[in-house]
C-alpha cells in the first residue's frame, strides 16, 4: 500500500500526502509546505477520514515554523478546514498544549514530536480496532457477507483504519469475508478508494451503489454492517458519510446487525446527542458536476449534506481501541479509562 501521509526530513521538512482525488487511475503526492497547503488538500479531499485529516492537520501545524504566534494561528486556521470530523479539533487542541510547553530552544522540533506521536498513536488504536471487531463478528461463518459504506481503511486513518480494519483482520484469520462496497455518492469513495484498498489487500469484494444495498441485505447476502464515523456524540449517536442513516434503517428492517468503528478520538462527549453535530455541506458541484461532467440542468437547486447521523438505537455496537460496547455504554467506559 501507498503511504497516506508521511512527513519527509527533521524540523525542517514537509508533509507529503498520497492525492486522494486522483484515485483510482493514478497514484501521486502532494508536497505540502505550508498550512495553506494543508488546509487546501483537507478541504478539497485529497486527505479525507476523520483520523488522517486529525493527523495531516498536526503536521500541518508542523510547517508554521518556530514563532508560537504563527503555530497558534496555524492550529486556527486549520480548524476551519472542515467542520464535522472532531479528529480534526482534537490533534489541534494535542498542537495547541505542545505549543504551551515547549522549551527553548526549537518550538519545530516539540512540534513535529509531537505531531509524529499523534500519527504513531492512530497506528495503534487502528490494530486494537481490528482485534476487537474481528472478535466481535467471529461467529459470522466463513465466507459471510459483510457491508461497509464510504472509505475507513489506511487511506483515512494513520493506520489500517477503523471499519476496514477489522475486514482486514477477519482476512488475515482466514475467515475469507465476502466484502459489498457501497459506491457512496456523490464523491465514490467507495467505488474509489474503499474497492482500490480491498482488491490491493486480495480480498474479496464487491461493488455496489448506495441504492442497492437494501435489496442486497434482502437476498440474505449480509451477515453484518460495519462503517466507520466521524464524530460520535456521549449518547451513541454517530456521524459518518451521508447514506450511513440509511444503511442502518436498512439494516435494522433485515435484522443485520450494524456496527460502527472508531478510535476514542472520534468521540465527542461535549455532546449529548447527534441532533448536535454541525454537518457540513458542500458544494453543489459535487451533484450537478460530478468529477467535470454536467448531469443536471444549469442553476439545478441542490441540498448536499456531506455527512448524516444514525441514532445510537439502530447501531448493535461500537467498536474502539479499548473494546466494543453499547452506543449507551462508550461515554462511561470512556470516562472510566480517562482516569486510570
Amino acid at each position: 500500500m501507498a503511504k497516506t501521509i508521511e512527513w519527509i526530513g527533521e524540523f525542517d521538512g514537509h508533509l507529503r500526502l498520497l492525492d486522494q482525488t486522483r484515485l483510482p487511475t493514478e497514484t501521486s503526492y502532494l508536497d505540502c509546505r505550508t498550512v495553506e497547503d494543508v488546509w487546501q488538500a483537507i478541504k478539497r479531499l485529497s486527505v479525507r477520514g476523520a483520523p488522517a485529516i486529525g493527523v495531516a492537520a498536526a503536521y500541518g501545524v508542523c510547517l508554521a515554523g518556530d514563532s508560537e504566534a504563527s503555530a497558534a494561528a496555524a492550529c486556527d486556521y486549520l480548524a476551519t478546514s472542515r467542520p464535522t470530523a472532531v479528529n480534526l479539533f482534537w490533534a489541534l487542541d494535542r498542537m495547541r498544549a505542545a505549543i504551551a510547553d515547549h522549551q527553548a530552544p526549537r518550538l519545530a522540533a516539540r512540534l513535529l514530536t509531537e505531531a509524529r506521536a499523534i500519527h504513531a498513536e492512530d497506528h495503534e488504536l487502528c490494530a486494537a480496532i481490528g482485534r476487537h471487531g474481528a472478535d466481535a463478528l467471529a461467529d459470522l461463518p466463513t465466507g459471510a457477507g459483510i457491508l461497509t459504506h464510504c472509505n475507513t481503511g489506511a487511506l483515512a486513518t494513520g493506520g489500517d483504519g477503523t471499519a476496514l480494519a477489522v475486514i482486514f483482520e477477519l482476512h488475515r484469520r482466514g475467515r475469507e469475508p465476502k466484502v459489498y462496497a457501497d459506491e457512496t455518492r456523490p464523491l465514490l469513495q467507495g467505488a474509489r478508494l474503499t474497492m482500490w484498498e480491498l482488491m490491493e489487500r486480495g480480498v474479496d469484494a464487491t461493488l455496489i451503489t448506495d441504492s442497492m444495498n437494501a435489496q442486497v441485505m434482502r437476498e440474505g447476502r449480509v451477515g453484518a454492517v460495519i462503517v466507520g464515523a466521524d464524530r460520535i456524540a456521549a449518547n451513541g449517536d454517530a456521524a459518518n458519510k451521508i447514506g450511513t442513516y440509511a444503511a442502518a434503517i436498512a439494516a435494522r428492517y433485515h435484522n443485520v446487525p450494524f456496527y460502527v468503528a472508531a478510535p476514542s478520538t472520534t468521540f465527542d462527549l461535549t455532546l449529548a446527542s447527534g441532533n448536535q453535530i454541525p454537518i457540513e455541506e458542500r458544494s453543489d458541484d459535487e451533484i450537478t458536476r460530478g468529477f467535470g461532467k454536467q448531469t443536471a440542468p444549469d442553476d439545478a437547486k441542490t441540498y448536499n449534506p456531506a455527512f448524516d447521523v444514525t441514532p445510537a438505537e439502530l447501531i448493535t455496537g461500537i467498536v474502539t481501541e479499548l473494546g466494543v460496547f453499547e452506543p449507551g455504554k462508550v461515554a462511561e467506559a470512556l470516562t472510566a479509562a480517562a482516569s486510570k
